[in-house]
């Protein structure tokens, strides 16, 4: 199960472990890491190790795409990696818990998560415990899963439009609903409008339960700032969308 689950890695694991401990931004971006090129709309999708999927949380939490800084950390994990006996769910495991939402932007996210109380359904102090000692109860991840690039910038999720180039496309509909579908009790939090954008559409297409997505969030970065009017305007929807989650989860079981 774990070969064909992690396949794809497996298939770049010796060529990432192979790079010296220090490399350029250039190294990655580099044709034998290329997936796929859309040359009319100028993106690119490269690999980088995020396969890895933590089926027991009870949060997701969800960005448009790793950018190239969470891409040197995610690669630096797995060359580290090679210095010691360790498998690729574990390796995989570590990329994620050392390229998630780092910095100012976790700082924000934890701040809003709290203020919405997400920590107390959890049973936490705060939801920073999410990135550290409780990192089981959350998975993080994107919605397209490898790091895409327009222009050879990192992609916003806005030009082109996510929804309406089929290359990018393919990957919400077929890798991140599949992902989903392993966590269907999760309460599931899109940071941005477009993230919110491509939940409401697989929630469209039957692929999501709408009950599951906490809508409304705003982008945790530190360049978005309009984040502070949007959290305050849907602040009283997104509790009320929690708590009713939570109730909902706790009924089933």
């Amino acid at each position: 199960m774990a070969i064909a689950k992690y396949a794809k890695f497996q298939q770049y694991k010796k060529l990432i472990q192979s790079m010296p401990s220090t490399y350029t931004e250039e190294a990655l971006i580099d044709e034998k890491f290329l997936l796929e090129r859309d040359d009319k709309k100028k993106l690119e999708i490269y690999y980088a190790p995020f396969e890895y999927v933590n089926e027991g949380a009870k949060v997701v939490i969800v960005g448009i795409t790793p950018g190239m800084h969470q891409m040197k950390k995610s690669f630096s994990t797995v060359i580290e990696a090679a210095r010691i006996e360790s498998d690729n769910e574990e390796i995989l495991r570590q990329v994620k818990n050392n390229s998630s939402f780092e910095g100012t932007m976790r700082k924000n996210l934890v701040k809003m998560l709290d203020e919405l109380g997400l920590n107390e359904h959890l049973g936490l102090f705060s939801s920073i415990e999410l990135f550290e000692e409780s990192s089981h109860l959350v998975h993080t991840t994107s919605v397209l899963a490898y790091p895409v690039f327009y222009n050879g910038k990192n992609y916003s999720g806005s030009t082109p439009n996510l929804l309406k180039n089929d290359m990018l496309k393919k990957y919400i509909t077929e890798k991140f609903a599949t992902e989903l579908e392993n966590l269907q009790d999760a309460l599931i939090i899109p940071l941005g409008v477009n993230v919110s954008n491509a939940l409401q559409y697989l929630s469209e297409q039957g692929l999501v339960a709408p009950g599951n997505i906490l809508s409304g969030f705003p982008h945790p970065s530190g360049g978005n700032g309009h984040r502070h009017r949007q959290f305050a305007e849907n602040k009283a929807v997104m509790e009320e969308k929690l708590n009713n989650h939570f109730i909902r989860v706790k009924a089933v079981k």
